[in-house]
């Protein structure tokens, strides 16, 4: 994908750019959880700042709804970027101003004002047509952050050249948020392998009782549908699964934990998958030359039913060939158990990196292109 770069903006000692980040870290009580996303714009910022450019920066921070809320401010954000990269302007929550999302002229105008190029290094907001990521290109000389592009050159390049056996792992809560992205993998990969809640759908659709776990009734069809086609999914063969009376999240609620088949009895959930189908997925990864993981394979966050999502992260992270993470819970995990800095490339956009491979391209990217 030709996207411009920051070379392309020629000669920027003295000249005022405005560089469109993603610093929607989480933030609780005030402090910063996880700087991750801060320090990926680190290396656009300093090429910035080396070639003598006066920097501004403007991210978006939660939901605020288009209404200044100190519980939203940026303070936490200034404070941690100043620590770690100096002489860096950055605005107020683009998200105070309805402008932002509405992508109102009138709120790009402002943003631009008194500046002479526009960088975007938010691939996490590029799948948004928003007024800070698509609108600067229009009044601006533009190009795409090392964090753009580079999240571009691996996502967008696994559909072309991935080298085999690639195989997908995709987990999370929903078939419906991901069937797009599963319809453009299986036309990919050789192996899809499924976890997560997601995966009672497909079981339901082989005619598994899944008890009460979660179950998009809706979606039955498609997944039979895919089923049916002969496509390469993997689905769990054991689910390890949460009794009547217990809750997630809280073991001192009671509820037995026990690994059962794929048909469960009835008031049992399905919250991670068993301990044979993570060996079994984990042959499929350990033999693979490409990987892209995108979603849990159960409620990692609660220890009872995390050991899925481990077993798998942890073949990802020894797999010896080129491994992806694509953002969001995924990578979240992999930091959780200390396994980020093994894998190849950990996606700083969830949503931005599926649509991405579903699509091929985002408006982000589109925007940057007709500068």
């Amino acid at each position: 994908m030709d996207l411009p770069k920051l070379e392309d903006l020629g000669d920027l000692s003295g000249r005022r750019v405005l560089v469109r980040c993603d610093f929607n870290v989480p933030v609780v009580d005030g402090e910063i959880v996880d700087d991750l996303r801060i320090r990926s714009a680190l290396p656009t910022l300093r090429y910035l700042l080396d070639s003598g450019a006066q920097v501004t920066a403007c991210s978006h921070l939660g939901r605020p709804m288009g209404a200044p809320d100190p519980a939203y401010s940026m303070d936490p954000v200034r404070r941690r970027l100043s620590e770690l990269v100096c002489d860096i302007d950055l605005l107020e929550n683009l998200r105070f101003d309805p402008g932002e999302t509405a992508d109102e002229p009138e709120f790009v105008e402002r943003l631009v004002e008194g500046h002479d190029a526009y960088v975007n290094d938010a691939f996490g907001a590029s799948h948004r047509s928003h007024a800070s990521v698509v609108g600067p290109p229009r009044y601006l000389p533009s190009a795409a952050g090392r964090l753009l592009a580079r999240e571009v050159e691996v996502l967008g390049g696994l559909r072309a050249t991935a080298r085999r056996p690639f195989v997908g792992i995709m987990g999370g809560a929903k078939v419906s948020d991901k069937l797009g992205v599963i319809d453009a993998l299986l036309d990919v990969v050789d192996e899809l392998v499924v976890g997560g809640g997601m995966c009672f759908t497909f079981l339901a659709a082989q005619g598994a009782n899944v008890g009460s776990s979660l179950l998009e009734e809706n979606m039955i069809e498609n997944c039979a549908q895919l089923l049916d086609s002969g496509a390469p999914i993997r689905l769990p063969t054991d689910i390890t699964a949460l009794g009547p009376g217990g809750q997630i999240g809280d073991p001192s609620a009671g509820g037995e934990v026990r690994q059962v088949g794929t048909s469960m009895p009835e008031g049992w959930m399905g919250l991670d998958i068993g301990p044979g189908t993570a060996v079994e997925f984990c042959d499929l990864i350990g033999a693979a030359r490409t990987v892209l993981w995108n979603g849990p394979m159960g409620v990692f966050e609660d220890s009872r039913f995390a050991a899925g999502t481990r077993t798998v992260a942890e073949a990802v992270a020894e797999c010896r060939g080129f491994t992806v993470v694509g953002g969001g819970d995924s990578a979240a995990a992999a930091r959780l158990f200390g396994l980020n800095d093994k894998m190849d490339h950990v996606s700083t956009g969830g949503g931005a990196a599926l649509e991405l491979i579903e699509r091929g391209d985002l408006p982000g990217l589109a925007a940057l292109r007709k500068a």
